[in-house]
């Protein structure tokens, strides 16, 4: 993934209402869900929710298809995999991870 690439990934995320839709479209797994669903679990309004979730598919991180006459929503696992490889590329400065990346409450004193 290019910088530009990520940039605009991250921007579309950087949303309260963007970000909730895609973690819940990555718990919803390939299959995806229904833009009735995310709004209803979410509690978006439809028109807020269509706007956010075009942001999102516009950044490349949700794929949209239509089944009947609903449109169905799932998150693209290849794109995120991406923009988490593009963060961690060159992790710890080629240390050991596993302890130089803890999380800061595990860390011994």
């Amino acid at each position: 993934m290019k910088a530009n690439h990520a940039v605009i990934a991250l921007s579309a995320l950087a949303q309260d209402h963007r970000l909730s839709a895609f973690r819940l479209l990555v718990q919803a797994g390939p299959d995806g869900l229904p833009a009735g669903q995310i709004a209803t679990q979410l509690d978006i309004p439809n028109s807020s929710l269509s706007h956010h979730l075009a942001q999102l598919a516009e950044a490349g991180l949700v794929h949209q298809r239509r089944d009947g006459r609903s449109l169905i929503y799932s998150a693209d696992f290849a794109a995120m995999r991406g923009l988490v490889d593009f963060l961690t590329e060159n992790c710890c400065g080629g240390g050991d991870c596993e302890t130089t990346a803890m999380p800061m409450e595990t860390r011994q004193p």
